[in-house]
């Protein structure tokens, strides 16, 4: 696994921007995608050795301004600079945001009662290791047939969504688009301390002997930050294919919580959750273009 998420991110990030978008030409020679490291360097106003040094994990301190203008130069929205600063202080030995604190279970009740409101839409919330704590009746309804609701893992906790993803056979049928569900499983575990975090890192080491490869591998490729909203494709034992678009909601940071809220991204899926919900027809709407 990689122990360079600092290096892994500035050269993900640093590949994603094209040489047009901050004014450079782009050649026909170019073989580097996106910008290379001497013109981030340059845009940056600091040396292409100490990119370099990032990049590979030779160097994993940089200092605030030496931060802000490479978040500047590679254009970072407000939740990745805040994602690299993350990555920043726990590369410094010790460093955990939550401070050893035990994986966030408790559920407050005014987030239940938040969940309650938001029925007939398939709603969950989740904390920071993948478990899913509290759902709507409409979200039982909608992925308990899949198995997703299923334990999973040794420890008998909470259903977790990662370890279904994973580890469960299902999943590949139930998930069209399973790689890349995938891959926002394994960034959503990454957006943080990460291994710096005892439980999460319990969790990698579990995946990467339950899940080989198809966890390894992305652990060592992806940067965090998963998408927060997008289109989700379900196949359904008894409604067929779905299309779900989804919202993601991070609550307070003392939590270590996220909600999930799906809608229908068309008339048949708001159709086929109005029947698996029990629902009369048209209760939930499907997005609108």
């Amino acid at each position: 696994m990689s122990d360079n998420e600092l290096g892994l991110f500035l050269r993900s990030r640093r590949e994603a921007v094209a040489p047009a978008d901050v004014g450079l030409p782009t050649g026909p020679r170019r073989r580097t995608p996106g910008l290379r490291r001497a013109e981030l360097a340059t845009l940056a106003g600091v040396s292409v050795e100490y990119v370099t040094r990032l990049e590979q994990g030779r160097d994993r301190r940089p200092s605030a301004p030496v931060l802000s203008a490479l978040a500047d130069a590679l254009g970072l929205t407000a939740s990745e600079r805040v994602h690299l600063h993350r990555l920043s202080k726990g590369a410094e030995g010790g460093f955990t945001c939550r401070g050893g604190a035990v994986p966030g279970r408790a559920v407050r009740p005014t987030v239940r009662a938040l969940l309650d409101r938001l029925e007939p839409a398939p709603a969950v919330l989740l904390n920071g290791l993948g478990e899913l704590l509290v759902w709507t009746e409409a979200y039982e309804r909608l992925t308990r047939p899949l198995g997703l609701l299923d334990a999973h893992g040794a420890d008998e906790g909470p259903p977790s969504l990662v370890r279904f993803i994973f580890t469960d056979a299902r999943a590949r049928t139930a998930y069209p688009d399973w790689d890349r569900v995938a891959d926002d499983q394994v960034a959503a575990l990454k957006q943080g301390p990460f291994r710096a975090d005892p439980h999460i890192a319990a969790v990698a080491d579990e995946l990467t002997v339950t899940a080989g490869p198809d966890f390894t591998e992305r652990v060592t490729t992806l940067p965090g930050l998963p998408r927060a909203n997008g289109v989700l494709r379900l196949i359904h034992p008894e409604e067929g294919a779905l299309r779900l678009a989804y919202e993601t909601l991070e609550l307070p940071a003392d939590d270590d919580q996220r909600l999930v809220v799906h809608i229908p991204a068309d008339d048949a899926s708001a159709a086929a959750l109005d029947r698996l919900t029990g629902r009369r027809s048209g209760a939930l709407r499907a997005v609108s273009g």
